[in-house]
This record gives structure tokens, C-alpha cells and sequence, in this order.
């Protein structure tokens, strides 16, 4: 997806102005500005962004709102269709989206229920399933050896606990998207309701009290 196709933004987004201004800073900027940051280790974009909390709480959104205000197009990776191909195919088919990723960067591969492909190895996987696994890091560490690259993976999980220590080290900005505070659903409840005709009386702090334990969505 191209940016400009992209339909959320960070003003779409309320509650979560916190996590917005850190991906502002480490990712967004050093993006947007490459120029100025090329010759700083410091401040350049990671390779790797973890978004991690319970579901339901926005953690697809930012990715999406990331890659817009960063200028930077859009690969939605399915994981159902990596793990249900045949070993040689789903090779084939990683090693072509991070093909892609490079050829229109800048760009975010983002994968979502990053841990239910990426969880922990164990005496148990399958080999297939070990030498995937493998091969994505493999093709993800390519990306390190190319001072250019403006290629960034992206995974959302609700379960970080389970993920492989590797791909824990290979996502140093991590981001923890919790359920949102009493002041947060009020900013998210005016936020949905402000296209809506409501009676002007409506107490927006009662009914944040009301929604203890919502998600976003």
C-alpha cells in the first residue's frame, strides 16, 4: 500500500499520544529526513519496531499511521499464508516480500500475531517450521548490511512473552500498547463520537467511568 492509499492517520488515533511522539522521533524523522541523519548510528530508524499489548487496543492503526506520516509504503504480511504453504514456497514468498520491501522502500513489512510464526524454538518444531523461521531472520539481518536501507518489519503481538529471543534483539523499539486509562477512553469515546449528533449534555467523564476495561475497538 502506498502511502497516499493509507486512510489512517495519527489524528485518527486518540489515547495514545505517547507511543505517537516516540515512533515520531525514532522512526518518522530519521525516515523523512535521511539526509540529516545518515552520518548518525544514533539516530537512525531501527530495523525492527515491536508493538505488544492486549488486542483490540490500536496496535494495527499505529503501524498503518506510522507508514503514512513516514511516507513509507505498506506490506501487510499474512502470516496464515507463510506457514501454510509448502516449505519451498513459503520460502519463496518470504524471500520475495523482502525482495519487494527493498525495491519500493522506503517500507514497512508489518506482521501481525508476530508470535504465532515467531515464537520460541524448541525440540519440538518442526524442521520446516525451524528453517523458516531462520531463513525471515536471515533475510531481516540482510537488511543491516545495506547503510541505505529504509526497510523496517513491524510485528504486533498480544503474547511477547513467546517470541524468540532473536527476534526480540532484532526489535529494539518496542512499544507497549495497554488498554486505555479512564482519560484515554474519554479522548477515544469524543474522538469516534465527534461526527455524530449527540445531545450536548452528554457527560463524556461518566460514561469513560462506565467503560472501564474497553478497548479501542
Amino acid at each position: 500500500i502506498v502511502p497516499a492509499d493509507i486512510t489512517v492517520k495519527w489524528s485518527d488515533i486518540a489515547g495514545l499520544d505517547s507511543v505517537i511522539q516516540d515512533l515520531r522521533e525514532s522512526v518518522v524523522l530519521p525516515v523523512r529526513h535521511r539526509d540529516l541523519f545518515k552520518e548518525s548510528k544514533l539516530w537512525q530508524a531501527p530495523r525492527g519496531v515491536l508493538l505488544h499489548g492486549p488486542p483490540g487496543c490500536g496496535k494495527t492503526l499505529i503501524a498503518k499511521a506510522t507508514a503514512k506520516e513516514a511516507g513509507m509504503r505498506f506490506i501487510n504480511l499474512d502470516v496464515a499464508i507463510l506457514t501454510d504453504k509448502w516449505y519451498g514456497e513459503s520460502q519463496k514468498l518470504a524471500s520475495a516480500v523482502f525482495s519487494l520491501a527493498a525495491k519500493i522502500q522506503p517500507c514497512i513489512i508489518f506482521v501481525d500475531e508476530i508470535d504465532s510464526f515467531l515464537r520460541a524454538r524448541n525440540s519440538n518444531d518442526h524442521e520446516a517450521t525451524a528453517m523458516m523461521k531462520t531463513q525471515f531472520m536471515m533475510l531481516w539481518d540482510g537488511l543491516s548490511t545495506n547503510p541505505n536501507s529504509a526497510v523496517i518489519v513491524m510485528g504486533a503481538t498480544n503474547r511477547p512473552q513467546d517470541l524468540d529471543k532473536a527476534i526480540v534483539r532484532r526489535m529494539p523499539a518496542q512499544f507497549h500498547i495497554s488498554l486505555p486509562s479512564e482519560v484515554q477512553r474519554m479522548q477515544i469515546l469524543k474522538l469516534i463520537l465527534a461526527t455524530e449528533e449527540i445531545d450536548h449534555n452528554v457527560d463524556y467523564n461518566h460514561l469513560a467511568k462506565l467503560t472501564i476495561g474497553f478497548s479501542g475497538s
